[in-house]
């Protein structure tokens, strides 16, 4: 495969994984406060997402793959408010272990990595481009 080929396809796989990492990162924010609907029910649980090495075999390329998206199992924080409707027996509502600070540096990372990724596509276009004009 052409090299500038696989520059292309490296950048779209790590663009695909950052998208992904993305839409966790938004669920995860979007749900921060989302408790359960029952007394002693549990809450929203966080997402985590892993990702792995993926070798093209057209080209032989590594690129970046989701290989899951799972769920923290971290600890619920429990906050006593009796008048919840998801309150337990004794007063506690167990809260999301989502932590907005967290989520929005992963989401920051997330974006600033899409955007690493987009910045090697776009030379790996100019490349392609002046080595056009070279063979002219």
């Amino acid at each position: 495969m052409d090299p500038l080929k696989s520059i292309g396809a490296i950048a779209a796989s790590g663009l695909r994984a950052q998208g992904e990492r993305l839409k966790v990162v938004s669920e995860n924010v979007a749900n921060a406060d989302s408790t359960g609907s029952t007394p002693g029910a549990d809450p929203y649980r966080r997402k985590t997402i892993s990702f792995g090495e993926m070798v093209d075999d057209a080209s032989g390329a590594s690129m970046v793959d989701v290989t899951e998206v799972g769920r923290d199992t971290s600890d619920f924080v429990l906050k006593y408010d009796p008048a919840h409707p998801a309150a337990n027996a004794d007063g506690f509502v167990k809260l999301p272990n989502v932590n907005p600070i967290i989520e929005m540096s992963n989401m920051r990372e997330a974006a600033r990595s899409y955007e690493a990724n987009l910045n090697m596509l776009e030379t790996g276009r100019q490349m392609r481009r002046e080595m056009i004009d070279l063979l002219k």
